[in-house]
């Protein structure tokens, strides 16, 4: 039976409080772990790191046959039944999500063992939703190679303060207002980041190295041929059609992915970021969090499980939730318990907008930081916002 905390054993009134305050101030998530990478390894089930093609495959197998239903359907009611779209492009929308998770896995060698596999699934399920295959691999694996670090993070990291104070007023609302940061992806595949430099579809970038180039190419070909085939599909059925098929479910899965990736590195009162000697490969993946999604999480393939990803992105996604409950005796404070979701994740829109509200910068010094305010970007009631905090 497990110890109570101090908050239960101090009951009610002003004592509990006083208690309360004690237990939380105690913890500090920016400390150190008082446990090492391969402790969390060792509490993981052997089984779970094994990866089986016919099981992946089978995954996409269901994905594609469910987006072509989908389209079908769609294409057969359309002229009786308009009031479908919306539906069909939330649906799809989410399909091509989940498509993306699949490839992936595929980037990260947990599809399966074959190197070859992986890359043909990966190119196939990626060009499909217009990502080039290995320039968005490539720039993932730094991510995951960096996570939390200031400086050499990749996806979603934090601006400077001077970079910040640079920034045009234009570029800041368009940073931190929505609907803009749900609809980035597009833009930071062609651009990256402020502060970073390069294309994830030109060879020539510094995302890349001199070996990685022929990689790239072959991407940024299979990006073209698809870029290709909508054009086709407009001269023959007409752009609004493929608008309304394509087009429409494309943007909702940008929202998708901006969506998750951010929530899974902000949202959080104590999520530090590092630099210098501070940073290390475990603490900086403890900054990201969990989330759940609802009746989400089994269509998009448990993607919510971040930090065990984070840590070990080898594990196949379907091993995920149990390697997860494995590590959390482990993982102990240092794992932020998400909050549970309704049958829709529609709570994670609130947290989503107060973190654009708050979440704007960090200090040019020290090497352990959490995000800081620029009050005089919007109007907000500072107050009550430091209470959902």
């Amino acid at each position: 039976m497990a110890a109570a905390s101090p908050v239960q054993e101090a009951g009610d009134g002003a004592e509990a409080d006083l208690k309360a305050y004690e237990y939380l101030r105690l913890f500090d998530a920016a400390e150190p772990p008082p446990f090492r990478i391969g402790d969390i390894r060792a509490a993981i089930p052997a089984h779970c790191w094994r990866k089986s093609p016919y099981r992946s495959l089978s995954y996409v197998a269901c994905d594609v046959a469910v987006v072509a239903v989908l389209a079908t359907a769609v294409a057969r009611l359309d002229g009786y039944l308009a009031w479908a779209w919306p539906l069909y492009w939330a649906a799809q929308g989410t399909m091509f999500w989940a498509l993306f998770v699949l490839g992936h896995d595929c980037g990260h060698g947990s599809f399966s063992d074959s190197s070859t596999l992986n890359s043909v699934v990966g190119h196939l399920l990626h060009s499909f939703i217009l990502v080039p295959y290995h320039g968005w691999r490539i720039s993932h694996r730094t991510h995951h190679q960096n996570h939390g670090h200031i400086e050499r993070d990749e996806s979603w990291h934090p601006i400077t303060e001077k970079l910040y104070r640079q920034l045009e007023p234009r570029t800041k609302k368009l940073r931190f207002t929505l609907p803009f940061p749900l609809i980035a992806f597009p833009a930071y595949l062609w651009r990256r980041s402020p502060g970073k430099n390069g294309s994830h579809f030109l060879p020539s970038s510094d995302l890349f190295s001199s070996k990685e180039r022929g990689d790239v190419i072959v991407s940024t070909t299979c990006w073209c041929m698809m870029i290709a085939l909508l054009v086709a599909m407009a001269c023959v059925f007409g752009p609004v059609q493929v608008l309304k098929l394509y087009g429409v479910p494309y943007l909702v899965f940008v929202m998708w992915l901006d969506l998750v990736t951010y929530l899974h590195h902000h949202g959080h009162h104590d999520l530090p970021w590092y630099r210098g000697e501070e940073w290390s490969y475990l603490r900086g993946g403890l900054t990201t969090v969990d989330r759940d999604y609802g009746w989400i999480n089994n269509i998009h393939h448990d993607i919510g499980t971040h930090v065990i990803h984070h840590l070990f992105p080898q594990i196949p996604h379907y091993h995920l939730v149990e390697a997860t409950k494995a590590a959390r005796p482990v993982l102990g404070r240092y794992y932020r318990e998400p909050e549970k979701s309704g049958p829709l994740p529609l709570h994670l829109f609130g947290v989503l907008l107060r973190s654009l509200r708050v979440d704007h910068f960090v200090s040019d010094v020290g090497d352990v930081v959490y995000y800081q305010t620029d009050h005089s970007l919007n109007d907000t009631d500072w107050d009550e916002v430091a209470k959902h905090k």
